[in-house]
């Protein structure tokens, strides 16, 4: 399910049925965090005014949020994607605050982290191949949650090898392994 927003489009459900939705865990929780979520963000966008269209999907049992289309947008993202990161907790607590659950939301500003998936697939995919090919583990630099999921996710495509995090954050981080 995928929705463009506009502020006039933006409503948060709360009568008594998504109540009852909510009780299941089902995918109209999901629904409703997008809405939540779709509608503080855009209100952040006007308070900001910052053009930009938010784009709402349900995958993987997770709401998925993006906002596209702005010429502001990366100043959103910062640097390394520290922004996007404070933005999607904030945006979790907005979620939070108005379902009562927490939410595991997912939010993409201008296609960052679609692009840095990729990137990360690419990293994970060839420390793998680099590790079957020197026999010798490598420990990647400190990632955030999301970057090493990815990271694993690759390295797991890739027979002779797995991957497992260390250290605390925020310096944990990534370690490729040749399996025995």
């Amino acid at each position: 399910m995928s929705e463009t927003l506009q502020a006039a489009d933006a409503d948060v459900r709360t009568d008594a049925a998504g109540s009852a939705d909510e009780a299941e865990g089902g995918e109209s929780l999901l629904v409703r965090e997008g809405d939540v979520a779709g509608d503080y963000l855009e209100r952040l966008l006007d308070l900001l005014d910052y053009d930009g269209d938010i784009d709402l999907d349900v995958e993987a049992g997770r709401a998925i949020v993006s906002i596209d289309g702005g010429e502001d947008l990366e100043k959103l993202v910062g640097r390394r994607g520290e922004g996007l990161e404070s933005l999607q907790e904030l945006t979790r607590l907005a979620v939070q605050q108005a379902t009562g659950v927490r939410s595991r939301l997912m939010l993409d500003v201008a296609g960052w982290r679609a692009k840095r998936r990729e990137e990360l697939s690419e990293l994970g995919r060839s420390t793998a191949e680099k590790v079957l090919e020197t026999e010798k583990s490598i420990r990647m630099r400190p990632m955030t949650p999301f970057e090493r999921k990815v990271v694993h996710d690759a390295v797991a495509t890739v027979s002779g090898v797995h991957s497992e995090s260390e250290g605390e954050e925020p310096n944990r981080r990534v370690v490729v392994f040749r399996t025995s």
